[in-house]
């Protein structure tokens, strides 16, 4: 991985709501925009879909289209190295890694 993806990357993950973004998909392993919009309170669909794709570009989401929609996924490859507090079950929220 370059320089430019890697700042791309950490430019991504720098949007609390993109964090958010991540967090519900990786729960949820496949979802469309509309379903996101529901989980997200107060994000109107146009923005999400901005959010989405800066994710994708990024490399950290991966989409795949069936019929009318875009489901989103997790790149977990990416994500691992990025965001390994998503998988890193030892770690509890608001207690720092010893």
């Amino acid at each position: 991985m370059d320089i430019d993806q890697i700042v791309k990357v950490y430019k991504a993950l720098g949007d609390s709501t993109r964090y958010k973004i991540i967090q519900i998909i990786d729960k949820e392993n496949s979802l469309c925009p509309a379903q996101l919009e529901g989980r997200l309170d107060g994000i109107p669909l146009s923005t999400l879909s901005h959010h989405l794709k800066q994710l994708s570009d990024c490399g950290i989401l991966n989409s795949e289209k069936q019929g009318t929609y875009i489901y989103y996924s997790l790149n977990e490859d990416i994500a691992k190295k990025f965001v390994p507090d998503l998988y890193d079950i030892s770690i509890k929220p608001g207690k720092p890694k010893s």
